[in-house]
């Protein structure tokens, strides 16, 4: 590896190894590049010191500053949008703020890289697709090629789901509809048209890139999990006379369809045959748990809130069954968490978790109705609680799987391929989106040898 060993400048704002979702995700893949690369890592000043104490294995770290920027969007983040992530007009006003940072970032660092200090510029994040790169346009006439990605998001809004109804009634939620209007935006055309590979989480995104089909290259999802998470479980769940544990992670807003997860397990856990752990909090919460008592499945759900990181992997290491049927879930980290720690998921076969689970390792449910897919979670997991054998074969190929493709180490080898072929050190990779099971096939995305057939 070591004459493949390249010097990257790699741009990461927002990185951070002591937060979560896309900043844990920045940080993350750093720290996997850096471990094969020479990484010298562009980040933030106000998360400079959280990096330092994490000692990953950079090269260099550049801090840039953006003090008075700063002070503007915290204050619009506590004040206007009442610290919601998933605000989608947050998400859109962040792009100038983003742009700034590239600025400053190219000012700071153009001598040394037209001195030939490195030999790619790679931005890991922002991982929405609508964030320009002002560094494309930059590099446009070299003298070191630009590579962005792994670019999730976009992801269509499902018809027919009372849920996304709900969903797009929250605050902010109308952004979506503006969303193809980024492309009008300052260096939209031009990051790109101009960049030399773009990498992307999933088939979806693909298609966004048809244009650029011939520099596109997939990468599963932009999350990845430590290969010190995959590990064999030291006591069987196999036994009939267990319960089966099952699990749902994720914030509690009306697009995760937690309430497709209660009524899917409602049977089980009527009989006493199934307990659901509901990892997270929102303001579904409250609406979630008298639902749970309209069921008559409240003593067999347990709502924990918000848990730490660590905690959430524990508790899905206990489990037998993730059932997260999202139903507009473009990344799907917790799909990838649950696959190494053993736990067989049942996703929407949409977004990103339908990329990500194979009819090897779990479940993907068609979105074709509510009570359809509520029916279709149920037969699966009555099947699953029935067949011990079949549920224990399925964690073992999971985590196989987590093993060789979905850790950060793994990752990394793939970008590493897509960057070597980018500079012309190395041949072009063969890294085509995975084909989605076709309507006519549907059920077949249901089964797996030796399972019964899904109505």
């Amino acid at each position: 590896m070591n004459s493949n060993r390249l010097r990257i400048l790699l741009l990461g704002p927002g990185s951070n190894p002591n937060s979560v979702t896309g900043a844990l995700i920045g940080y993350s893949h750093g720290e996997a590049l850096s471990r094969l690369h020479k990484v010298t890592f562009v980040i933030e000043a106000r998360d400079e010191e959280a990096v330092r104490e994490a000692k990953g294995g950079f090269h260099a770290i550049e801090s840039i500053r953006l003090s008075r920027i700063d002070r503007f969007y915290a204050w619009a983040f506590r004040r206007i949008f009442k610290e919601d992530h998933g605000n989608l007009l947050w998400t859109a006003l962040r792009f100038p703020r983003y742009i700034a940072f590239e600025w400053r970032a190219w000012r700071k660092l153009r001598t040394r890289i037209c001195g030939g200090e490195f030999d790619v510029v790679l931005r890991i994040l922002p991982i929405v697709p609508m964030m320009a790169s002002p560094f494309a346009f930059f590099l446009r006439k070299g003298p070191i090629p630009f590579v962005i990605g792994p670019l999730n998001g976009g992801v269509p809004w499902p018809k027919g789901f009372s849920q996304l109804d709900r969903q797009r009634a929250a605050a902010g939620n109308w952004a979506a509809n503006l969303r193809g209007l980024y492309r009008f935006l300052p260096f939209a055309r031009s990051t790109y048209a101009k960049a030399t590979a773009i990498i992307a989480g999933s088939s979806h995104t693909c298609t966004e890139f048809g244009r650029y089909r011939d520099k596109a290259f997939y990468v599963p999802g932009e999350n990845g999990v430590d290969s010190s998470f995959i590990q064999e479980r030291s006591v069987s769940r196999s036994k009939n006379t267990e319960r089966l544990e099952l699990i749902y992670v994720g914030r509690l807003v009306p697009y995760k369809a937690c309430d497709l997860a209660l009524r899917g397990a409602a049977s089980l856990l009527r009989e006493g045959r199934a307990h659901l752990n509901i990892l997270g909090d929102g303001p579904e919460r409250q609406r979630l748990e008298n639902f749970a008592d309209e069921l008559g499945v409240h003593g067999a759900v347990t709502f924990r809130g918000m848990v730490s990181h660590s905690e959430a992997l524990s508790r899905l290491r206990k489990s037998d069954v993730l059932v997260f049927p999202s139903l507009r879930e473009f990344g799907g980290g917790v799909v990838f968490e649950a696959l190494a720690m053993g736990a067989v998921p049942v996703v929407a076969n949409h977004g990103g978790p339908g990329d990500i689970v194979t009819e090897e390792v779990g479940y993907r449910i068609p979105l074709t109705s509510e009570s359809q897919v509520v029916a279709q979670i149920e037969s699966v997991l009555q099947h699953l609680a029935s067949d011990r054998n079949h549920l224990e074969k399925l964690r073992r190929q999971g985590a196989v799987y987590a093993h060789e493709s979905l850790t950060w180490e793994a990752k990394a080898r793939m970008v590493t391929e897509i960057l070597l072929w980018a500079i012309g050190a190395g041949p072009k990779p063969t890294m085509p989106p995975p084909k989605r099971t076709s309507s006519t096939n549907r059920r077949r995305s249901l089964q797996v040898s030796g399972q019964r057939k899904v109505d």
